[in-house]
C-alpha cells in the first residue's frame, strides 16, 4: 500500500489521515511504469504535502520563488509590446514550470530520501539527466512556439494590425468579438492541454528515474488521459492559484511557485508505482 512520504520529526496528521484509502495500481503495457488510481481529493493532498516541504527548506523555495517572480516581471517587459506573444507565452510560461520547478523536485527528493536539502545540489539537479531533459525541454519548446504563432495567426485574420496590450485585452473580453475570443481560447486551450497533458509528472520522473524523454512524456499523457478528472482537477487548482498569485505584480509567486513545485512531485511520487513494487503490483487485484 503507497503511503504518505514522511520526513523525521515531522508530523503531517492531515496527510497521513486522507491517504488511509490505498490508490489501486493499474494495468501498464509492457516496459512503462504502472500507474496508480487516484481519489479525486488527491490533489488537495499534494498541495498539504507541497506546503509541508516548503516549510522544510523555506530558502530554496524562496529562492526559487524569487526567480519565477523575476521572471515574469522580465516576461511581461519584453513582451509588452508584442501583446499575441505575451497572451500566448504567459500561458505556456506557467505550463513549462515543471522544467523551471527541477530544483524544487531535488529539493523534495531529497527529503524523500532523509537527505537535507542543498541549493547547490538543487540547483545542479540537472546534470545527472542532461540529454533526456534537454529532449523533453526542446519539444515543450518547439509546442510554445506553434501555440505563439498560432495565437499570431488568430490575431492576424481578426483584426486589422496588432493592437497594444491594452488593446488586446479588450478585444478578447468585447462581446462583439466573441468568434475571435472562441478561436483563441480554443487555440489556447489545444496547445495548453497538450502541454499540460505531456508535462504533468515527467521532469520529476525524469530526476527520479532513469528513463527516457519518450516514456516519461507518454506516462504523463497516459495519466491524464486515463484520470481525466483528478488531473483536471489538479490543473484547475494549478491555473487558479498561479493567477491569483500574479495579481500583486508577480509576488505572490514567492511562496506558490515552490509550494507547488513540491505538491508536483508528490503528485508523480503517487500516481507512478515506485519501481521496486511493479513486478508484484503492476497487475490489478
Amino acid at each position: 500500500m503507497p503511503q504518505v512520504e514522511h520526513h523525521p520529526g515531522v508530523s503531517f496528521g492531515a496527510a497521513t489521515a486522507a491517504s488511509t484509502t490505498a490508490p489501486r495500481p493499474l494495468p501498464a503495457a509492457s516496459g512503462s511504469p504502472a500507474l496508480r488510481q487516484l481519489p479525486l481529493s488527491a490533489p488537495f493532498r499534494w498541495l498539504l504535502m507541497g506546503w509541508r516541504d516548503f516549510n522544510e527548506c523555506p530558502a530554496i523555495g524562496l529562492f526559487y520563488g524569487t526567480a519565477f517572480m523575476a521572471m515574469g516581471w522580465l516576461l511581461l517587459s519584453v513582451f509588452h509590446h508584442a501583446p499575441a506573444y505575451t497572451l500566448a507565452l504567459s500561458a505556456g510560461f506557467l505550463l513549462l514550470g515543471p522544467c523551471l520547478c527541477l530544483g524544487i523536485y531535488q529539493a523534495s527528493r531529497s527529503l524523500h530520501l532523509g537527505e537535507t536539502p542543498d541549493l547547490g545540489r538543487s540547483l545542479l539537479a540537472w546534470e545527472t539527466r542532461t540529454g533526456q531533459l534537454a529532449i523533453f525541454g526542446f519539444v515543450l519548446l518547439i509546442l510554445e512556439m506553434l501555440w505563439g504563432r498560432a495565437s499570431l495567426i488568430v490575431f492576424a485574420v481578426s483584426f486589422d494590425g496588432m493592437p497594444d496590450f491594452k488593446g488586446s485585452l479588450t478585444a478578447l473580453l468585447n462581446p462583439e468579438n466573441v468568434e475571435f475570443a472562441i478561436t483563441y481560447l480554443s487555440v489556447a486551450a489545444v496547445f495548453g492541454g497538450l502541454i499540460y497533458a505531456v508535462s504533468a509528472i515527467s521532469i520529476p520522473m525524469l530526476l527520479d528515474r532513469d528513463t527516457d524523454a519518450v516514456t516519461a512524456g507518454l506516462t504523463s499523457l497516459r495519466l491524464v488521459l486515463g484520470q481525466p478528472l483528478v488531473m483536471l482537477l489538479w490543473a484547475l487548482l494549478l491555473m487558479v492559484l498561479v493567477v491569483v498569485a500574479m495579481l500583486p505584480w508577480f509576488a505572490g509567486l514567492l511562496v506558490v511557485a515552490p509550494v507547488l513545485g513540491h505538491a508536483s512531485w508528490h503528485a508523480y511520487r503517487e500516481a507512478v508505482l515506485p519501481e521496486a513494487e511493479e513486478d508484484g503490483s503492476s497487475d490489478p487485484d
